[in-house]
């Protein structure tokens, strides 16, 4: 197995986040992962954190909301927003919000490349509303918990399917 790194990038002069990551596993099971409800609450965020969905409709028009716990200290966090577009294997579109800041939001495209040898690649942007809130996004701390979501994904990919 290859060791994939994410690289999160803040474009320059733009409110845009891009995320790059490769995985060792064909882009139809990555692009699953992302849309079937019980694969994406086993790896999506920190591991510390459980993810309970409570709505679910993949498919373009379709709406989603989840709610991330951690147990240790009655944390919890809701995440909404809908798909736009549903292209399976290669293209997801959708808005990304959060409780904690109900009047933001961010478009977020994911494309799913294929590559030799039966891997892929995600290429995920993020455009959100001004640079300052893209900092802020950034300095949140949101790299560990996609690092380790995508660290999570991989194994969940490894399995046996």
């Amino acid at each position: 197995m290859t060791r994939n790194l994410t690289q999160i990038e803040a474009v320059p002069d733009l409110p845009v986040i891009r995320i790059t990551r490769e995985f060792d596993a064909p882009r139809e099971r990555v692009f699953r992962a992302w849309t079937d409800p019980e694969l994406f609450a086993r790896w999506v965020g920190p591991r510390s954190i459980d993810t309970a969905i409570e709505t679910w409709d993949a498919r373009t028009g379709g709406a989603w909301r989840y709610t991330g716990r951690r147990d240790s200290d009655a944390f919890a966090m809701g995440f909404w927003g809908s798909f736009h577009e549903v292209r399976p294997p290669e293209r997801l579109v959708q808005t990304f919000s959060f409780d904690g800041a109900p009047d933001g939001v961010s478009l977020e495209t994911m494309l799913f490349e294929e590559l030799p040898g039966g891997r892929s690649r995600i290429v995920a942007t993020s455009v959100v509303e001004s640079v300052e809130i893209r900092d802020q996004i950034i300095a949140s701390g949101m790299e560990s918990g996609v690092v380790e979501g995508y660290e999570a994904l991989d194994e969940l990919l490894a399995e046996k399917s």
